[in-house]
């Protein structure tokens, strides 16, 4: 196949992967917690051709060689975790964090024995509820909308007593308040888990905003999640504030999304014009030929 041919075809499909995750974007705009992606592309390969010695005449100020390549794809895909903006809602089961941090969950599945196991996953999705379990009728559960535990730094569920409130405080730590005697002291049930993910491009996504480790991780990787909840010793603990009563809004910008799209597409459209400049000419050296 002619290599401008090749050049353009491998381009063109990396642009295609990179319209998707565009079109991912703007379609979350307005998705609590979302973050958005963003594409990295890199050289396939680069080879210099080498000219014949007499090309060096007097003059030239061109350097020798024909730089050939064959196209650009995507090396990575990566999470864009900066902060969104804050919505206040007044619930008081709607918890976001200020600062590079995400809320630790529990995914409940099932093993290859059929045994109920516990996954860790990760959100900044903080809409939350209270609900109920038959084999708990003494308390309610802080959980996601999908139905997941919210964990505290113990790795259990956090629970509030029935006709009790709930209350966060700033450092994360969650309190639950008397409905029937205001007066009474509040009760701590716990702490907030925490984490900063050190490394985002090894997450997995799982949709609904959540994340997971993959299964085939690599320990040469090193720390990739990191707990920063109620440590007086870590720095990066002090960033942070939890915010009862408000969500994170998406941290997507409809601006820059559409110039990311309107470039992706020029380049898109740069690529098919070569493409089919290439095969016009193979058509007539074809015919010249004949």
């Amino acid at each position: 196949m002619n290599h401008s041919m090749i050049n353009s075809l491998v381009t063109m499909k990396g642009l295609q992967q990179k319209l998707d995750v565009i079109a991912n974007n703007m379609a979350n705009i307005n998705t609590t917690g979302f973050k958005r992606a963003e594409v990295t592309f890199h050289d396939v390969l680069t080879t210099t051709m080498q000219q014949p010695a007499e090309f060096q005449q007097s003059g030239r100020m061109s350097p020798m060689g024909l730089t050939q390549g064959w196209g650009a794809k995507i090396s990575s895909i990566q999470t864009q975790m900066s902060q969104g903006s804050l919505k206040e809602t007044n619930l008081p089961t709607d918890i976001a964090i200020e600062g590079n941090a995400l809320f630790e969950i529990a995914i409940q599945g099932v093993d290859e024995n059929g045994l109920s196991v516990a996954t860790p996953a990760w959100t900044r999705d903080g809409t939350f509820s209270l609900n109920a379990r038959p084999e708990d009728p003494d308390n309610v559960y802080l959980m996601t909308k999908q139905g997941f535990a919210v964990l505290d730094v113990n790795d259990q569920p956090i629970r509030i007593p029935n006709y009790h409130k709930l209350k966060v405080t700033e450092n994360g730590t969650v309190l639950a308040t008397s409905e029937q005697d205001p007066s009474e002291p509040a009760l701590e049930v716990g702490q907030l888990k925490l984490v900063q993910i050190v490394r985002p491009q090894v997450l997995q996504q799982l949709g609904d905003n959540l994340y997971t480790m993959p299964a085939d991780i690599d320990p040469a990787l090193g720390e990739i999640v990191r707990v920063v909840a109620a440590d007086p010793n870590n720095p990066k603990a002090e960033q942070l504030a939890v915010r009862q009563g408000f969500v994170e809004q998406s941290n997507v910008t409809l601006a820059d999304e559409m110039t990311e799209l309107m470039l992706t597409q020029r380049a898109f459209q740069l690529n098919a014009k070569a493409l089919a400049s290439a095969d016009n000419l193979m058509g007539l050296t074809n015919q010249l030929r004949s």
